[in-house]
C-alpha cells in the first residue's frame, strides 16, 4: 500500500476555488459548495484524491494508491467533483463525484461507460428510459477530521451539507429526473448485520423490473427465517426501528449514507449488491431515487432552500425586476424544472404513440 500524498498547499487550493465554481451556501454550519473537475482545478482534484483515500482507508477500504483518483476523474469529459468547503477552517469537508446522463457514452456492447459498469449490468429499458435523465453519484466521502464529534456542528451536518449540493444539482439540471448511486459496506462489517440490511432493502425497495443487476452478487449467508423473525413489520418506519435495534445488538451501526438514502424517498429502488474487486473488495449496493419523489421535508431542506437563495441573489442584483415580479419570482424558478419535465414527457409520448401506430399498421 502506497503512502498517501502530503496535503496540497492551502494557497493553491484557494486560488482554484474561484467564485464562478461556487454552487451555493449550505443550510447549516455556514459552509460553501463548489463544483470542479480535474481539468479546471487539478490541484483541488489532488486534494480530493488525498482526502478520499484517507477517509476510505479509515473505513477499511481505499484504492491502496497514494491518492484515490482514477480514469473517470481524469478522462476527457470527466466526472464533476462536488465538494463542501469549510471557509472558517479553510478545508474540504467532504464530497461526491457525479456525471449527468446526457454526458454518458456507451461502449461497443451498448453498455454505459460508468464507474459502476464493471460491477453491474444495465438493462435496455434502464439505458433507454432512465439513463439519459439520471445523475450518477459516487465516491461519497467525509474527511476523517469531520467524522469526529470534536468537529462540533461541522461534523454533525456533514452529510446534510452534501445533500444541499445534490438538491441544487437537481434544480440547475432540469432534464435530470433520478439519482443513481451506491451504498458501500466493507468486508469487516458484521455479516449478520450486513445481510439484515440487505434483506430490509429488498423487502421495502426491491427493483421488480430488474433494471440493473450485479455481475458478482453478494451472497446472503444469514438464515432467511431468522431475518424474517426480526423484520416483522410491513410499515417502513416500524420495520426500520426493528432493523436498527438488531444491528446495534450485533455491535454495529447502520452506515450513515445507507441511513441517508433510505430516508430520502418512499419509492427508492434497490438493485442488489456486488463486490467491487477494484476497491478493497467493498460491498456496494446500487440504488435509484426519483428526484420529484423525495420526501417533502427533505425537499424543503435541500431543494427549496436553494431556490430561496437564488431569489435572494436576484433580489440583491436586480431589485427593480424583483419588485415588478413580486411573489411570482419564486414560482417562476420552481416551475422551470416542471416545464422542462413536461416537455420531455410529451416527446416520449409522441415517440411511443408513433411506435405503437407503426406496430399496428404491420
Amino acid at each position: 500500500m502506497e503512502p498517501i500524498i502530503a496535503p496540497v498547499s492551502l494557497e493553491i487550493l484557494k486560488a482554484e476555488l474561484t467564485p464562478n465554481k461556487k454552487l451555493r451556501d449550505t443550510n447549516k454550519s455556514h459552509n460553501e459548495i463548489y463544483v470542479i473537475n480535474h481539468h479546471d482545478s487539478p490541484n483541488v482534484m489532488r486534494e480530493i484524491g488525498r482526502l478520499r483515500e484517507e477517509a476510505f482507508r479509515d473505513s477499511g477500504g481505499g484504492s491502496g494508491l497514494s491518492m484515490d483518483i482514477d480514469e473517470f476523474d481524469t478522462m476527457e469529459n470527466p466526472y464533476q467533483q462536488l465538494i463542501v468547503w469549510d471557509p472558517d477552517a479553510e478545508r474540504i469537508l467532504g464530497g461526491y463525484r457525479y456525471i449527468l446522463g446526457s454526458d454518458i457514452k456507451l461502449d461497443e456492447n451498448g453498455q454505459p461507460l460508468l464507474a459502476t459498469s464493471h460491477m453491474f449490468h444495465f438493462s435496455e429499458k434502464f439505458i433507454k428510459d432512465y439513463l439519459p435523465y439520471t445523475i450518477e453519484l459516487g465516491r461519497s466521502f467525509v474527511s476523517p477530521e469531520y467524522q469526529s464529534s470534536k468537529a462540533g456542528t461541522k461534523a454533525l451536518f456533514a452529510l446534510d451539507n452534501l445533500w444541499d449540493g445534490l438538491g441544487a444539482l437537481g434544480i440547475i439540471n432540469p432534464t435530470m429526473k433520478y439519482f443513481f448511486g451506491k451504498m458501500t459496506m466493507y468486508p469487516e462489517y458484521n455479516r449478520q448485520a450486513r445481510d439484515l440490511i440487505q434483506h430490509f432493502l429488498f423487502k421495502h425497495f426491491k427493483d421488480k423490473d430488474k433494471l440493473v443487476t450485479p455481475m458478482d452478487p453478494l451472497v446472503i449467508e444469514t438464515d432467511k427465517a431468522y431475518m424474517d423473525s426480526i423484520l416483522t413489520e410491513t410499515e417502513f418506519k416500524s420495520d426500520y426501528r426493528l432493523l436498527n435495534a438488531e444491528v446495534r445488538r450485533l455491535g454495529e451501526n447502520i452506515p450513515p449514507l445507507v441511513n441517508s438514502y433510505m430516508s430520502l424517498s418512499p419509492t427508492m429502488k434497490t438493485f442488489g449488491g456486488g463486490i467491487n474487486h477494484e476497491f478493497s473488495e467493498a460491498e456496494e449496493t446500487c440504488i435509484l431515487i426519483a428526484f420529484d419523489e423525495i420526501h417533502e421535508a427533505k425537499k424543503a431542506r435541500h431543494i427549496d432552500s436553494y431556490i430561496d437563495e437564488r431569489v435572494r441573489k436576484i433580489r440583491d442584483r436586480f431589485p427593480l425586476f424583483v419588485e415588478n415580479t413580486g411573489a411570482d419570482l419564486r414560482m417562476m424558478l420552481m416551475q422551470k424544472r416542471e416545464q422542462v419535465q413536461a416537455r420531455i414527457k410529451a416527446r416520449r409520448k409522441v415517440r411511443k404513440d408513433k411506435k405503437e401506430a407503426k406496430k399496428a399498421a404491420k
